[in-house]
């Protein structure tokens, strides 16, 4: 986890530990039922764990804070945001069933206390929250209907959605009509993963 600790030297050594396992368990559960893609299994460390901390680059969550992360899969980008975050209280959905489970199992394992993870669809999620998170569901224009009154009221500045995208956004932005900011991680990561993948924020309008 070298890698962490060069882009991230805040976190310490009980995390690096924490992304150490983390890395070890999307591996072995990849093997039983596909959680990320086969190919991607030794790249984990660059294309999972600091792709999902690309967020981290672009927003600091609170302490007390409130995060959804919204299709999670094998638990990205939450649980490396949980991991980095362990102040913030992270809440881990999907449609599916059985990755929920893997998710549960691997908070477990890392002793993740400031995760809960639940086998329910976006629009039924009755809670709010502050920050929403996801990494390439779907297009902005389906996904953002399905998170738009998920928030709590009264939002700061930079509440919002944070979407990890990749590739040419112009079209897909334009065509959901939201208001967004986009962050390269190419200017945070050195990485040629990272040379199209992209932040893009849409911020809480009430």
């Amino acid at each position: 986890m070298d890698i962490i600790k060069h882009y991230f030297p805040e976190a310490n050594e009980h995390q690096l530990s924490q992304f150490n396992q983390l890395e070890t368990l999307l591996r072995e559960w990849n093997s039983k039922i596909n959680v990320i893609s086969r190919k991607d299994t030794e790249a984990i460390a660059v294309h999972h764990i600091l792709h999902a901390l690309g967020i981290a680059k672009v927003v600091q969550f609170p302490a007390g804070s409130a995060v959804l992360d919204v299709g999670t899969g094998g638990g990205l980008p939450g649980l490396p945001l949980a991991i980095l975050f362990p102040e913030v209280k992270f809440h881990l959905i999907d449609s599916i069933g059985k990755k929920i489970h893997v998710v549960q199992s691997i908070a477990e394992a890392l002793h993740l206390s400031n995760v809960k993870a639940t086998h329910i669809r976006a629009e039924q999620v009755p809670e709010k929250y502050d920050f929403i998170v996801s990494r390439a569901v779907t297009r902005l224009a389906a996904f953002h209907p399905w998170i738009r009154t998920s928030y709590k009221k009264d939002p700061a500045p930079n509440h919002g959605l944070y979407y990890l995208k990749g590739g040419d956004l112009t079209e897909e932005i334009a065509e959901s009509g939201l208001v967004t900011q986009v962050f390269e991680l190419k200017n945070y990561f050195t990485e040629e993963f990272f040379e199209t993948k992209k932040v893009v924020f849409v911020p809480v309008t009430h």
